[in-house]
């Protein structure tokens, strides 16, 4: 399994990892949807991010504000099955339109952790990514946190405040 020392936040080098990073006013009304990606072995992040358009290392809505490191040793074949699996759900989706309800990001993760078999499994779908992104993401220090939760927090709050201000 990579260790957490090979993850580089700085360089945005995310070995073995699914990324996550908040869409605007999407994310602040339903904070467990946002962005997702899934990384090659060497950390260069792959997401769909448009139709026809699978990204190299240029997330569609910005830098990771959370990771989720999975365990290479869970992965039929090892590293070369992890990319391998990553490269086929990218071509695969370099020929996808992107709908954000049902063919999306979350999905063609999904197809990547199918194509490897994680762990064990060949039935991932964008739900259960999202979910486990969800419990199981960590957030990429404090500016991460704040960057996932600050929108939400001041949404609520203002929601709170008319609330209050109209009884």
């Amino acid at each position: 399994m990579a260790t957490a020392e090979s993850i580089d936040v700085q360089k945005n080098r995310y070995p073995f990892c699914v990324v996550w990073t908040p869409i605007p006013l999407i994310t602040w009304i339903l904070p467990f949807i946002g962005h997702i990606g899934i990384c090659t072995s060497s950390g260069v992040i792959r997401d769909f991010a448009g139709s026809f358009y699978v990204s190299e290392d240029q997330m569609g809505f910005g830098d990771p504000t959370k990771y989720m490191q999975l365990e290479i040793s869970k992965v039929p074949g090892g590293v070369s099955a992890w990319d391998r699996a990553v490269q086929e759900a990218s071509d695969e989706y370099k020929s996808h339109v992107h709908n954000l309800c049902c063919d999306n990001c979350h999905s063609h993760v999904a197809l990547a952790l199918n194509n490897m078999s994680y762990p064990g499994k060949r039935n991932w779908n964008m739900v259960a990514v999202c979910w486990l992104m969800f419990i199981r993401g960590k957030h990429i220090g404090c500016s991460g946190f704040l960057r996932t939760w600050l929108p939400t927090i001041i949404l609520v709050t203002i929601i709170a405040v008319v609330v209050v201000m109209i009884k």
